[in-house]
């Protein structure tokens, strides 16, 4: 071998080594005899370096996962020689491997037991036994192996194809016949012989009992023998852990649902006798959370054979499983109320279900009742957050909290589902005693008893929100709550999430204030001062910012009265902050737009006449006008590339303020009919000239596109006499993703205003058509993936343009460009249907097609195109199905395939 190249296995090796050791390895997989080298090393032992051993395994995994098929009987031998010569080694040499060989020699050996286990070596695993025996090291390679095995076998996370997943199932079925009793009993002998002496040994072992079991004969491990080993263990420190999750296993195999109930009751009796129900008594809370998951699944398990009995009718039997449930609850609800939150969330998956049942039966006894109550309880309780929970810089522990507090979130729901006046009545009892005295309370739990209020409104649903009407005991008590939750001053406490908690519920509840409006300035003064947009953290100011905006938003006309208090009030927070002034904005960017966009809807939406409502506009855009001009020129002068980059996105803000108010505008309330088009076509005016500036192009030209978006639907054709030069400016010297990003908006004027903007689009047709092309001409390397992609879209965005000016009826647009560029254009189309495998494209060009037959297909269309028709859009809908990339498993190729087959049914109609 290239000892110089197997230098470069080290890991600290420097990266020239590296890549000649990765060159090497690509070689050796290729050449014919490489792998008779490795075998020898591996076999001889030749090598001392833990790289190299490792990478001879990985030349012969290649050699049996690719290419053993081409190897003679002779050399097959050889390959199951060396293994085996290996492997006797392991019990000899002075020190063990390290764990990484082991492991890829136990995947080699699995993938030559997948391949000849079948035909070639029937004996695999009496071949392995009869070498280790129970020497240490041979039995943790045969565990290994085992290990390895069923990866290959039945690992749920490797997609198999149809032929691997028969191979799989036949090589089990024959594993089940002819040796699985035998290897059972290797695993009973292993655990006997060193459950005292060796627990790692024993571990492995416990887990390959676990995996083996979910496809074998139970009646092999749920047997007197094996299950009081595994009992034993689970009073033996280092086993347990191991010892329950196999456990787990074997109460998690399918079975009939009357034996199901009697091995979880046989388990059950065991372990309460050997005291391992003692919850509080125990500290170890890694064995805790496995112990929580092997009740879960016994939970689990009689709810499902429940659900079997009630299905089959056996209700005698039935209510003998329901039994063995409620006889596990009250251990149910001590570890769902332990502290540890890995703990309790192993068993919320056996509450859901319990209370699944509770939900299916007709009447509650007193003892469900209370096991309801205590659930609900344990849930109020444990969405507490703790001290150690660190608001402003959430991290790992942070973000699974969240996610428990989801899981509670669900099981809340389904409680309401069960007993929603329970549920209510409980959250009032806590809602009330907390907020009674919340300046003496812990933050946690305010900001919980907030919260509770806020999921009652997902956990008893309404339509529309409607919370204050219909059932009067719950609208009564959800008024009550909201009144003392903006009444008590609690929007004040000097928590973040408090706050937080305070404004979400606020808006959530929006209903509330239209049955008691009263309330309405003190909420305002509360999002309008240091509780809310001024308050001293980022995160609080930034969500209450995008709170507001729902707020003002769902109060609509009862805001009248505050209006222009309001506006003033937030003047200062949407004040466009230039780069160079150093001064820190309350609000991000992101921030002002919800500012901008409630600002619009207050004005919009208000009573005033059209000219006020003009006039608050005005002062609410001049300002941005009159920033723009002066940072546009500041702009133009601008040397250093930083400086240039800061002021093109403070351009750009101003742009989307600007686009952000038009929100406010309705079919009911348009821009016209509030008198504010002028100003808007002021900004228009004011904006349009960023698209000549030379410098910062992507981000001006991607603001000012978005602006004339908007336009395009709140002025309508007022905005007509500024899409030909803006369009210019667009087009000059433009890459594929600016005209990819163009595009739609010339689709959107062209399907606005169809036969208005025909003149313009004659005129601007061919000069697009140009910059298409040449965008797409460019050359570009080989495998410069994203240049690719940018092609392929900007051909998807030609085709849509092709495709919008033909449906709306213009297709007189295309016609009147002259023979030769129609010609041209027909043939990109043809192109389109045929040579890229790009179905989205196909399909549209299809569409196309019969769009053009539809007009032009008749006797009066225009000269030769009937020519057309036969001599290239025939065969364009034959021939696209019959490209190798046409790929009917695909979804987009079957609608591509749809439109094809309508083209030509379009032209058997018109022809």
């Amino acid at each position: 071998m290239d000892e110089q190249a197997l230098l470069g296995l080290n890991p600290n090796a420097d990266a020239d080594f590296r890549q000649r050791a990765l060159a090497y390895f690509e070689q050796l997989k290729i050449s014919q005899d490489a792998w008779q080298v490795c075998a020898e090393a591996l076999a001889q032992s030749i090598y001392s370096d833990d790289h190299i051993k490792f990478f001879c395994f990985q030349v012969l995994e290649h050699q049996i996962k690719f290419k053993y098929s081409e190897l003679t009987e002779v050399q097959q031998q050889l390959i199951r020689e060396t293994l085996i010569t290996w492997l006797q080694a392991q019990m000899l040499n002075p020190q063990p491997e390290k764990t990484f060989i082991r492991n890829k020699a136990a995947q080699v050996f699995a993938l030559l037991f997948v391949t000849e286990y079948l035909t070639k070596w029937p004996k695999f695993f009496f071949d392995i036994l009869s070498v280790v025996d129970l020497n240490p090291r041979g039995v943790d390679m045969y565990l290994r192996i085992l290990m390895a095995v069923d990866a290959e076998l039945v690992d749920r996370d490797v997609v198999h194809t149809s032929e691997e997943a028969r191979r799989n199932t036949l090589l089990k079925d024959t594993m089940r016949e002819q040796c699985i009793p035998s290897l059972v009993e290797s695993w009973y002998q292993i655990l006997q012989n060193y459950q005292y002496n060796n627990s790692e040994l024993t571990c492995q072992c416990l887990e390959v009992v676990g995996a083996y079991v979910s496809w074998i004969d139970l009646n092999l491990i749920a047997n007197e023998r094996f299950i009081n080993m595994l009992l034993g263990h689970m009073s033996v420190e280092v086993l347990r852990e191991e010892a329950c999750d196999c456990l787990f296993e074997i109460v998690n195999k399918g079975m009939d649902p009357i034996d199901k109930t009697k091995l979880v009751e046989s388990l059950c009796q065991v372990l309460q006798s050997a005291g391992l129900f003692s919850i509080d008594q125990e500290d170890d809370v890694d064995f805790l959370a496995r112990f929580s998951k092997l009740v879960n699944g016994m939970g689990q398990a009689l709810i499902a054979s429940w659900t079997k009995l009630i299905k089959n009718g056996d209700m005698k039997s039935a209510q003998d499983t329901l039994q063995a449930i409620e006889a596990k609850v009250a251990l149910m609800l001590q570890l769902l109320i332990h502290e540890d939150d890995d703990i309790s969330s192993n068993i919320i998956g056996f509450c859901y279900d319990y209370l699944h049942i509770l939900k299916q039966l007709s009447a509650l006894s007193d003892q469900q009742k209370a096991n309801v109550e205590a659930i609900m309880l344990a849930v109020m309780k444990k969405l507490t957050y703790d001290e150690e929970y660190n608001f402003e810089n959430e991290g790992e522990d942070e973000a699974m909290f969240v996610e428990y507090r989801k899981q509670l979130k669900l099981l809340l729901d389904r409680l309401a589902q069960v007993s929603p006046e329970l549920l209510l009545a409980s959250v009032r009892r806590v809602f009330n005693t907390t907020l009674q005295n919340w300046q003496t309370t812990r933050f946690m739990e305010v900001e919980v008893a907030i919260r509770l209020l806020y999921m009652l409104a997902e956990a008893l649903p309404v339509s529309h929100g409607a919370h204050f009407s219909g059932d009067v005991t719950k609208a009564t008590a959800l008024q009550d709550m909201m009144r003392t939750l903006v009444t008590s001053g609690v929007s004040a406490y000097q928590h973040t999430s408090v706050t937080l908690e305070f404004f979400e519920t606020v808006v959530r509840y929006e209903k509330f204030f239209a049955v008691e409006p009263q309330h309405i300035p003190t909420v305002l003064m509360a999002f309008l001062d240091h509780r809310g947009l001024r308050h001293t953290s980022p995160k609080v100011r930034s969500r209450t910012a995008y709170l507001f905006s729902r707020f003002v938003k769902s109060l609509n006309k009862q805001m009248n009265p505050f209006i222009e208090d309001v506006l003033n009030r937030i003047q200062d927070l949407m004040e466009l902050s230039p780069p160079e002034n150093g001064y820190q904005a309350l609000l991000s960017s992101d921030d002002q737009l919800f500012i901008y966009e409630t600002a619009g809807v207050l004005i919009v939406n208000s009573e005033y006449s059209a000219e006020r409502k003009q006039v608050l506009m005005r002062n609410l855009l001049t300002p941005l006008m009159e920033k723009f001009k002066v940072l546009l020129e500041k702009l133009m002068m601008a040397q250093d590339e930083d400086r240039q980059m800061a002021l093109a996105d403070c351009l750009n803000h101003a742009v989307g303020f600007a686009s952000r108010t038009s929100k406010a505008f309705s079919n009911k309330q348009t821009v016209k009919q509030c008198g504010c088009s002028e100003v808007y076509l002021d900004c228009l005016q004011t904006f349009l000239p960023a698209l000549s500036c030379p410098l910062q192009k992507e981000v001006l030209r991607s603001g000012v596109r978005t602006f004339l978006h908007r336009m395009i639907i709140c002025l309508e054709e007022e905005v007509l006499p500024f899409i030909p030069s803006a369009s210019e400016h667009m087009l000059k010297d433009c890459e594929a993703k600016d005209l990819q990003e163009f595009i739609p908006l010339i689709n959107q004027i062209t399907a606005k205003f169809k036969t208005q903007v025909s003149p313009f689009l004659q005129q601007m047709f061919m000069p697009l058509l140009h910059a298409i092309f040449e965008v797409l001409l460019l050359p570009a390397e080989e495998n410069d993936q994203s240049a690719a992609l940018e092609k392929q879209m900007l051909r998807r965005s030609y085709f849509a343009f092709l495709q919008t000016v033909t449906g709306s009826g213009m297709s007189e647009v295309i016609a009147n460009q002259g023979a030769e560029n129609v010609e041209r254009v027909l043939f990109t189309v043809i192109q389109g249907a045929v040579d890229y495998p790009d179905p989205i494209a196909q399909k549209t060009c299809f569409i196309i097609l019969s769009k053009l037959v539809e007009l032009w297909g008749g006797k009066d269309g225009p000269v030769g195109f009937a020519d057309f028709v036969y001599k290239h859009i025939v065969p364009a809908c034959f021939l696209a199905p019959l490209k190798q990339t046409f790929d009917l498993a695909d979804a987009q190729t079957v609608l591509a395939l749809s439109e094809c087959a309508v083209t030509l049914k379009t032209i058997h109609l018109k022809r």
